[in-house]
């Protein structure tokens, strides 16, 4: 289940790639689209969240920052 980190309200825009940056913030990026390059990121809102290890951040559908426990799974690794 996520958990809600901070509340901004971000508004997307189409075509464009929303994410939590390295510093927390929230940055976007045009997406690329067949032979079309996307484009260099932009801050849209700050933020500056600390990250916990083993938890996933992302935008909500309402804008938020939010957060979820990251489930691992599958077979270990035979060496």
């Amino acid at each position: 289940m996520a958990e809600k980190i901070v509340k901004l309200g971000v508004k997307r825009e189409k075509g464009y790639l929303y994410y939590i940056d390295k510093q927390g913030d929230v940055s976007c990026a045009k997406m690329a689209r067949g032979a079309k390059k996307g484009g260099s990121p932009k801050k849209v809102a700050k933020a500056g969240i600390k990250r916990k290890e083993g938890y996933l951040y992302f935008l909500d559908k309402q804008g938020d920052i939010s957060c979820a426990k990251m489930k691992r799974g599958g077979k270990k690794k035979k060496r």
